[in-house]
């Protein structure tokens, strides 16, 4: 089959195998454009996807800076609390203990609402 294509080849005029092989480069070339489309699509919704996950990344930053200084000053305030006395250690552990009680019946809570 080689030999006969080799032939066919030959038995053909240069004018009509260069036509044929310019279409067959055509036909590829606008294969490799449209494939070049794609991923250049591709690439823009990559770069679209990273400029948003950047801002959202930047927002917690800008979030986890405040809730930093939030529990920084209470903190500061509890510590201050603690060392003021035995009056108000006592009644730093009846807020503690209620507040893990609070918890405890709001997850319970919870749990129950999303059965």
């Amino acid at each position: 089959m080689e030999g006969r294509r080799s032939g066919q080849c030959k038995a053909q005029s240069p004018g009509a195998v260069e036509e044929v092989l310019d279409r067959d480069n055509k036909r590829m070339a606008d294969s490799l454009a449209s494939k070049v489309t794609r991923l250049k699509s591709l690439a823009l919704d990559i770069d679209r996807d990273v400029e948003d996950q950047n801002q959202y990344l930047d927002g917690m930053d800008t979030d986890f800076t405040s809730v930093t200084g939030l529990l920084t000053g209470s903190v500061k305030r509890f510590s201050t609390m603690a060392r003021s006395g035995r009056d108000n250690r006592k009644l730093l552990c009846g807020m503690a203990v209620g507040l893990i009680v609070v918890f405890f019946i709001l997850s319970y809570l919870l749990s129950r609402a999303r059965t």
